[in-house]
């Protein structure tokens, strides 16, 4: 038991570490690229958002890493563990809902086509996604209102305050309102958009569905055991094997469910060509602008000192007189 505990522990401690650094860096340049230097269109503007909505969680998690380092023991605060588990639920609450709206935004792009392009703006995809992030805010705060530092043998945990009650309301709101309703609404629009594709033979459209079907199944796959286990959490009471279970259980379902929040960059990258290629003139960019300064002073003062050197060669094979006029030119030359 003591084994398997300390390697699940290491494993968890390697994905914290991983997410945290692949995701910092990941989302950063997603939203440079998707931010600064793609044009603003609908697809962008979501992509933005998730990718905020990942930074932002990631800020936070090196509290939770160093909370985990010294055995759940708390050091920075009241504010600082409400906002931490604030922030965990308003990433996953804005990350499924603007899933669900990429979802839909697809599914009516396809079906309603002369709708889409009259109505489908940039700007009304950026006031959805303020309402999906208000949406978000307010659906985490119980979350952050049932946290409270506790103490345990002279030591700080920033722990759960609610009752049995307030734990089964919030794990069933969570279940519900941030799994299972969006995951109907987004396999449903994706069965409408494989029937319409297939009907209209548009191949075209196989690639970006190719990549929002990719984020939505790293979501599924890394935020249902994270669900699972919060259940088990509450069905554990006296009972010793599933309270084992949780014991092992809960800090690895808790890493996948973070790892979510650096799989997204990675998605684009490898899947999406124009973020390939907007990335790759943005690198070329930064490279040209550090080199380019070096580059000419280096050419200038190469071809100036050749420059002084023929005047200086001409000069010295001229006559006196001419070597007076030659002096004229040279003083020319430098002024210029």
């Amino acid at each position: 038991m003591a084994e398997v505990r300390d390697y699940i522990y290491w494993v968890t401690l390697i994905i914290y570490c991983v997410t945290f650094v692949v995701g910092i860096l990941g989302n950063g340049l997603v939203i440079y690229v998707t931010g600064f230097r793609m044009k603003r269109t609908v697809n962008s503007v979501w992509f933005l958002n998730l990718a905020l909505a990942d930074f932002l969680f990631l800020v936070f998690l090196i509290f939770t890493i160093i909370s985990y380092t010294q055995e759940h023991r708390w050091y920075f605060g009241l504010v600082m563990c409400k906002l931490n588990n604030l922030f965990s639920a308003v990433n996953m609450f804005a990350s499924i809902f603007l899933l669900t709206a990429i979802s839909l935004d697809r599914c009516l792009s396809i079906w309603v086509v002369v709708w889409a392009q009259n109505k489908r703006t940039v700007c009304k995809a950026q006031l959805i996604s303020a309402v999906i992030w208000m949406t978000a805010l307010v659906c985490s705060t119980p979350y952050a209102t049932f946290r409270d530092l506790t103490e345990h043998n002279n030591q700080t945990y920033c722990g759960s305050s609610a009752t049995v009650e307030q734990r089964s309301i919030t794990t069933i709101f969570r279940f519900v309102v941030g799994f299972v309703i969006p995951f109907l609404v987004i396999i449903f629009c994706y069965v409408a958009i494989g029937v319409r594709a297939r009907r209209l033979q548009r191949n075209r459209t196989q690639k970006p569905l190719k990549i929002i079907f990719s984020i939505i199944l790293a979501f599924f796959i890394c935020w249902l055991p994270f669900h699972v286990m919060q259940f088990l959490i509450l069905k554990a009471g006296s009972d010793e094997y599933l309270h084992k279970v949780v014991l092992l259980g809960s800090p690895l379902s808790a890493s996948m469910a973070f790892m979510n929040s650096c799989l997204n960059p990675i998605l684009y990258v490898f899947m999406c060509d124009e973020f390939q290629k907007k990335l790759k003139q943005s690198i070329c960019h930064v490279l040209e602008s550090a080199l380019a300064e070096d580059h000419l002073s280096f050419m200038s003062s190469r071809s100036l000192s050749s420059h002084l050197s023929r005047i200086s060669r001409k000069s010295e094979s001229s006559a006196p007189l001419e070597r007076k006029d030659t002096a004229i030119s040279f003083t020319e030359c430098k002024v210029v």
